[in-house]
């Protein structure tokens, strides 16, 4: 070996220990910043998906922030997924909460266990869901927002197991209905913006569905906000957690059991029938709206009066449609801490 060939060895040796130490430095320096805030955060939570046998389902789940921090249960709708939720998470791990956002039942890498259990999409089932996942996961109490069906879930269970639920946020406010009451007609105008309501009300419908669900759910997402100017990789994104093998049953089943088309299962008829009553939701609850949500949802001054607890309304302004979360995730975090604060 010559000089110049010793002297590039040398060279390179110092070049790799240098890229050795910059490496394990900044492994150092990313655990003191996880410590500096009593856990780690979890950025990456969305790539990691998680799965917890509860009840009838084996649910995939995300979880961010620290393991003891002040649990929050995120609920998504249809057509949506838990990616409505990504930065809203991100916001409330860096401030201490445990956030968890399942996939609901015909979603992600939610599975049933049983090929015999029925594909039900009742409203009363899809909260004994989150029930059940809040006991696998040992969570007596959390703070449970949601959105769409999500808002409508989280309505629910803070109206049957109120001792299960700290705060409330929903989106679009008070979502509670029943086969009975939906039998009403409504003026033209608001029939009309149901229209895939009555589309999946034939068989026509579910097929349709079947064969274009990511055409469909795309005009859902466009027409419900018609100012959010999301991108494909956006819609893309979500879109995979339509490729559920019980998706289509699960979304047909919930509109048709809506217009009493479809019967349910009789062992959650006595849950339906205190639904059915509009009980009143007394823990500490906010409600929101966006101030172009394109689908249908309910005035705000004529659900007030069902929040009988500490409550706060907040309409969100800036075109903001009916992924509040997504499109507006500060001030759905906003709320999320709001209502906590209610219960010190």
């Amino acid at each position: 070996m010559n000089n110049s060939t010793s002297v590039s060895t040398n060279r390179l040796l110092v070049t790799i220990l240098v890229l050795i130490a910059f490496v394990l430095g900044n492994k150092v320096t990313v655990k003191a910043q996880g410590a500096a805030t009593g856990a780690a955060i979890t950025t990456t939570a969305f790539d990691h998906i998680r799965q917890i046998k509860a009840g009838v389902l084996d649910v995939g789940y995300v979880e961010a922030g620290p393991a003891d921090g002040e649990p929050v249960i995120l609920l998504h709708g249809w057509p949506y997924d838990i990616y409505s939720y990504k930065d809203v998470s991100q916001i409330l791990a860096a401030k201490g909460f445990r956030v968890l956002i399942p996939y609901l039942r015909g979603y992600g890498t939610t599975r049933f266990l049983s090929a015999a259990t029925p594909r039900n999409g009742q409203q009363s089932v899809v909260a004994v869901d989150i029930i059940n996942f809040m006991d696998a996961l040992h969570i007596k109490k959390a703070v449970v927002g949601g959105f769409d069906w999500g808002a409508r879930t989280a309505d629910i269970i803070a109206a049957l197991w109120p001792e299960r639920v700290k705060g409330l946020v929903s989106v679009s406010g008070y979502l509670i209905g029943s086969q009975q009451g939906n039998k009403a007609p409504l003026p033209p105008k608001a029939e009309l913006n149901w229209w895939y309501q009555f589309y999946f009300a034939t068989e026509r419908g579910r097929e349709g569905y079947k064969e274009n669900t990511l055409a469909f759910n795309k005009l859902i997402w466009q027409t419900a906000s018609p100012k959010w100017n999301f991108s494909d990789a956006t819609y893309h994104q979500s879109a995979t957690a339509f490729d559920n093998p019980d998706h289509v049953q699960i979304v047909i089943d919930n509109y048709r059991w809506r217009l009493g088309l479809a019967k349910g299962e009789a062992k959650y008829d006595e849950l339906e029938k205190k639904l059915a009553t509009a009980p009143a939701i007394t823990v500490p609850s906010v409600t929101l709206e966006g101030d172009a949500n394109g689908a249908p949802h309910p005035d705000p001054a004529n659900y007030a009066a069902k929040f009988t607890g500490r409550y706060a309304h907040h309409t969100i302004g800036g075109g903001v449609g009916h992924n509040l979360p997504q499109e507006a995730p500060q001030a759905f975090a906003d709320a999320i801490i709001e209502v906590n604060n209610f219960s010190k």
